[in-house]
């Protein structure tokens, strides 16, 4: 597990699935794709090649253009020269405890230091997890500055807003684990403001920026204390649970029935939401899966919450019909008629693209209860049916989002 698998589990530690199968190392991917189901998203071989080639040139002679670009961002003077432990290391548990002597010796020292690829390691869960930044670099004050090296570029001193986010919070992950570290040996101040380094506008000068990250750094910690502990997960999954595909001679072609696997994966408990199709490779899975049985996680966190006990579509019409006197007469299949909910009783308004992705751009684009009497209204409306006012309620401000997100896209 990686410091990006970590930021994307803490975003969602309600998820058994994903904490279970990223602690068992199992490859979601190809889990996905057996299941006929495959994220359509992930690094291309180039992208991974430009980022190898860019932070070898970042890191030539000795680090040196680095340790220039984070005294320039600093506001220091730079150094005439820095040290450079050696790290190296028989396995994680051993590079990581090189990393705890290297830092503990460049902080006694009371000079420049920068740690390439040290090994950090976070108690996760009741698990060991061990993480690795690009780089550490020890100032003469006692501080500890991550620095995160992307190859996505800073055009005109603006980067995609997603992408500086999804670093950030990958580095948030750094510094707690430096912080935990800090704490051990009881030395060391790791900073809260790391230092991103991308290629400056198109071409393949480095330029960088520092990114505070207290605001990732509260929330992965909140969030990280919610995940639940593997070795609950397990004791509930049926005795003989299995992720394995069952691999043919050639190690590439799977095996095992797909209805075994899907049964195995379906025997962990998941907590779908629509921002999961970015982040989670079973994602497309999961969302089948709510929808199949009708689940409101499938409309997105906040109507989620809005809702409060109840759990499906099926439940949410039938208070909406009991809450409105029997102005909503359910048919036979239990949903309501067009012209009070857009879309069908799946939710989905829009239609999907190839992918499976609502066409307005939305998971639920158009408004997932949108319709006339979902318009706003005053609570009196309803008496004292608070799930029916409720339920107005939340799709109204559905509505009302996603009428601003398209309205700001065709600007």
């Amino acid at each position: 597990m990686d410091a990006r698998t970590l930021a994307a589990l803490a975003a969602n530690p309600g998820c058994g699935r994903r904490a279970l199968l990223d602690a068992a190392g199992v490859d979601k991917g190809a889990v996905a794709e057996h299941l006929g189901r495959p994220a359509p998203f992930g690094q291309s071989q180039f992208s991974i090649v430009r980022g190898n080639a860019f932070e070898a040139r970042v890191k030539a002679d000795g680090c040196a253009e680095l340790l220039r670009l984070l005294c320039e961002r600093l506001g220091l003077p730079a150094p005439d020269e820095a040290a450079l432990p050696d790290l190296s290391a028989v396995g994680p548990a051993g590079r990581a405890e090189r990393t705890r002597q290297a830092l503990e010796e460049a902080t006694a020292a009371g000079g420049w230091s920068l740690l390439d690829h040290p090994m950090l390691r976070l108690e996760v869960a009741g698990s060991a997890v061990h993480l690795e930044p690009d780089a550490v670099v020890v100032r003469p004050d006692g501080r500890w500055t991550v620095v995160e090296i992307k190859s996505f570029p800073i055009l005109d001193g603006c980067a995609d807003p997603a992408k500086v986010g999804a670093a950030a919070r990958q580095s948030a992950v750094y510094v707690l684990a430096l912080r935990a570290l800090a704490e051990r040996i009881g030395r060391g101040e790791p900073e809260h403001t790391v230092v991103l380094v991308c290629p400056k506008d198109f071409s393949n000068l480095p330029t960088c920026a520092a990114v505070d990250v207290r605001k990732q750094l509260s929330v992965t910690v909140r969030q990280l204390t919610r995940l639940t502990r593997v070795e609950d997960i397990v004791s509930e999954l049926p005795e003989g649970t299995t992720f394995d595909l069952a691999l043919d001679d050639d190690r590439r072609t799977p095996r095992r029935p797909v209805e075994e696997l899907a049964a195995a994966v379906d025997a962990v408990p998941a907590a779908y939401a629509p921002d999961c199709l970015s982040v989670c490779e079973l994602a497309f899975h999961c969302r089948a899966r709510a929808h199949e049985c009708g689940a409101v996680e499938a409309l997105g966190r906040g109507v989620r919450g809005e809702l409060g006990a109840l759990a499906s579509v099926d439940e949410v019409l039938a208070a909406a019909a009991a809450g409105l006197g029997g102005a909503w007469q359910a048919d036979g299949e239990g949903s309501a008629p067009a012209e009070h909910v857009s879309g069908g009783g799946c939710g989905v308004g829009g239609g999907t693209d190839a992918h499976g992705y609502a066409e307005d751009g939305g998971d639920f684009g158009g408004g997932d209860f949108g319709g006339g009497d979902f318009s706003g209204g005053d609570r009196r409306d309803f008496g004292d049916d608070a799930v029916t006012w409720r339920l107005r309620e939340a799709a109204r401000l559905r509505a009302e989002a996603l009428a601003g997100t398209a309205a700001g896209g065709r600007a």
